[in-house]
Formats: structure tokens, sequence, C-alpha cells
């Protein structure tokens, strides 16, 4: 069946966040990029918190910066800053071969996340590539919850049955199975790598 639209999770799928401070930590990268569940090492008193982080700025820098803060992370509000900049976010080599590949169908980036990654999409020049930005503290809901994958749907005017989700998280990303959507996994590993993965699975995508 052909494809109508495609659906991209944004970490660990198109981009990653790669700062030298965390890739020597890797417990603390692991904490601080799962798609689902609670945070390692996380105080439990946060635990609300860290389940709600991608729907409230506020909340996801506060439970950030306490994390940060209890792995004795030095100045964690100014890492925190870092985390959240485009600089510190690289795409995976294949992002832009992968999203040109399927340029003659419309693309949304279906994210977890409490910040506007239009500025990463755009510091790459990649933001043209892109047709809508469903992002949950925008949406007020979260992956793998069917609404969100329904809006992206609707935003780019396809059944969501037409369409394909692709990322990283079986639990979150998968989500989109329930409404309907087809799924690809890939794995969040580090950009270096996963030299071609991601533009391996678009090719499987018929469009």
């Amino acid at each position: 069946m052909t494809t109508r639209a495609a659906l991209f999770d944004f970490s660990g799928t198109l981009f990653r966040l790669e700062h030298p401070d965390l890739e020597s930590n890797g417990d603390l990268m692991r904490a601080l990029t799962a798609p689902v569940g609670i945070a390692d090492g996380l105080d439990p008193a946060l635990a609300d918190g860290w389940l709600q982080r991608d729907l409230d700025p506020e909340v996801h820098r506060w439970v950030h910066v306490k994390l940060l803060t209890d792995s004795l992370v030095p100045d964690a509000e100014a890492l925190y800053d870092q985390l959240v900049h485009p600089d510190s976010w690289q795409p995976y080599p294949d992002t832009r071969a992968a999203l040109e590949h399927l340029r003659n169908v419309p693309v949304a980036v279906v994210s977890n996340i409490a910040w506007d990654i239009r500025a990463v999409f755009e510091k790459y020049d990649l933001l043209h590539l892109v047709d809508e930005f469903v992002l949950s503290y925008e949406e007020g809901v979260i992956k793998p919850d069917p609404k969100i994958f329904t809006t992206a749907c609707e935003r780019l005017g396809v059944d969501p049955r037409d369409a394909v989700m692709v990322g990283d998280s079986e639990e979150a990303d998968g989500g989109a199975e329930a409404v309907g959507c087809s799924f690809r996994l890939v794995n969040p590993v580090p950009t270096s790598d996963r030299p071609d993965a991601l533009l391996d699975v678009a090719r499987t995508i018929p469009v």
C-alpha cells in the first residue's frame, strides 16, 4: 500500500543529544534521553513532575536541573541551558537524505518535548523538509497517547492508516499503531554508530 505521509520522532531518531559532559556519563545520558518511564536516580518526590515534564517547559527545566544537581553535575542550570540549545543536538548522518527521499509526501515531526526544536532543524537547514511539528508541550498530550498521532495526521491531511511513524521507542512511538499507522523502529545509538539506518528505513516506505 502506498504511504501518503511520514511521521518522525525527534530525539534518537532524526537527531541525538550529544554533549561532552554527558558522553562520559552513560547512566546520566540514558536517564536524560529515555523516552518513557522514570529516570534512574531521580528523587521519588519528583516522579510525577518527571512523567509530565514534556507538557510544561518550567517543569521540564525544574526536574532536569534537579536530576543534574543530584548527579553532582557542576552548574546544573548552565548545563541544562546547553542541552536545550541547538548546538548540543547532532543530526544522524543520513537525516537529510532520509527526509529528502520522502519529499513527495508530507512529513511531520511528532515529539515528546518541552522546548521548540524548530531551531535545531533551522540550524542544519532542514526546516523546509518538515511540513508540521506536533510537539507535546504545544499540544498538551504525550506519546503514546493516540491523540498526538491523530493530530499529526489531521494536520497533514491523511488517514492514519496511510501514514508511517518512524521512531526509536516501541512503547512511545509504536503507540501510533493504535490509530492505524504502520511503525518502523530505529536504534538511538550515537550518530557516529548509525550512518545509514534511517535512510534504509525511509527506502522501505512505499511512496
